[in-house]
């Protein structure tokens, strides 16, 4: 294992690659590091010619990309790999999962640093192809999204994570703003709302103002804009502008998760005291099931329909039998229930996403 070579000098690790017919210095092991993303890469073609000359897979061969990994990293640190990256992913998200928010930030902002500084390195303008060359422990399009919400955690206690924040986020919208849209609305989110928690409210309110002048059918944006008021920390609540926003988005024509605004409305309502009209504004929120929903592209309305599975959720090996419900709602719309089958438990919200796109259930369908 990896950690094996942590008891091993530098000699005894060169002393081990020669014993694979593996000849290193550090000059040779620099231009490597110049060319190379990845020990493993460089120990890739090395293992099958020290493979092929034995005539079978041998599993001692792996030391020659644990030796590789232990020298660049103790030689070169300031030229990060893929497994310097990993490493420091996973440490991260031990401080996360241990509750330490502000620990896992900064081993976090140290490697988004790596991260970037690898980006350039190999000119990649994209976190899906990044993610097909990094095959790492965790697929960095769902590391870079807990990152901006660990910052958001740690800035409870320390408003520097909150700047912190505001760099990542713009960085990230400048590199990859038209790669996948959830994660750049997301994003867009995250950025007005440190803005708006350090006290820059002019600066959040100018950022959603531009976003939905280009997309005012941008239904989450108008309930990040209004949640800024709603739930401040920064002693900034108002729950009228809160409501005047929510009640702007939902009077665009066509606008995105309808529902969702109107579930805001209510639970804002309710909040004040206003019961009657809350219970009202939820009735109707829970008469939304089917909507027209606008193609952002070609202004094409789509239809939409909406299931809802209860408290429990859905079962992951129920997910096909609702796939092929769905594509037969159209014509035969009360199919849709009986495709459910029985609900015993729901995806979790850090699980694979059950549509196989790799990604987290939280960061995709969820």
């Amino acid at each position: 294992m990896r950690s094996d070579s942590k008891r091993l000098a530098d000699s005894e690790l060169i002393q081990r690659l020669r014993s694979f017919g593996v000849e290193i210095d550090r000059a040779a092991l620099s231009d490597l590091c110049d060319e190379k993303l990845s020990a493993e890469e460089m120990a890739e073609p090395l293992i099958i010619q020290y493979e092929s000359a034995k005539g079978k897979d041998l599993i001692e061969s792996d030391w020659i990309w644990i030796c590789l990994t232990a020298l660049w990293e103790r030689w070169f640190p300031d030229r990060p790999s893929f497994e310097m990256l990993d490493d420091k992913i996973q440490a991260g998200y031990e401080s996360a999962h241990s509750g330490d928010a502000a620990a896992a930030c900064r081993v976090w902002l140290d490697a988004w640093k790596d991260f970037l500084h690898i980006i350039d390195k190999a000119r990649i303008d994209s976190i899906e192809e990044f993610d097909r060359l990094f095959r790492g422990t965790e697929p960095v399009f769902n590391w870079v999204q807990d990152l901006e919400d660990e910052l958001w955690n740690a800035g409870f206690k320390d408003t520097t994570f909150l700047a912190d924040r505001v760099i990542v986020c713009e960085e990230g919208l400048k590199r990859f703003e038209s790669e996948n849209q959830l994660m750049t609305e997301n994003r867009r989110r995250a950025l007005a709302e440190s803005y708006f928690e350090l006290g820059k409210t002019r600066k959040a309110e100018e950022l959603y103002e531009e976003w939905l002048k280009v997309d005012p059918r941008w239904g989450w944006g108008w309930i990040g804009w209004s949640d800024c008021y709603r739930f401040t920390r920064a002693g900034q609540s108002d729950m009228s502008r809160a409501e005047e926003l929510l009640r702007l988005g939902l009077a665009i024509p066509g606008v995105r998760y309808r529902e969702d605004l109107v579930d805001r409305l209510a639970e804002l309502c309710e909040e004040q005291g206003r019961e009657e009209e809350a219970a009202e504004i939820a009735r109707q929120a829970d008469s939304i099931h089917q909507s027209g929903e606008a193609d952002l592209k070609g202004g094409v309305m789509h239809h939409k329909t909406s299931i809802r599975f209860g408290g429990e959720g859905l079962l992951l090996d129920e997910f096909p039998n609702l796939v092929n419900g769905m594509r037969r709602l159209d014509s035969f719309p009360d199919e849709a229930g009986s495709a459910l089958g029985s609900v015993k438990r729901k995806v979790g919200r850090n699980e694979p996403c059950p549509c196989g796109s790799g990604k987290k259930f939280k960061k995709c369908c969820g």
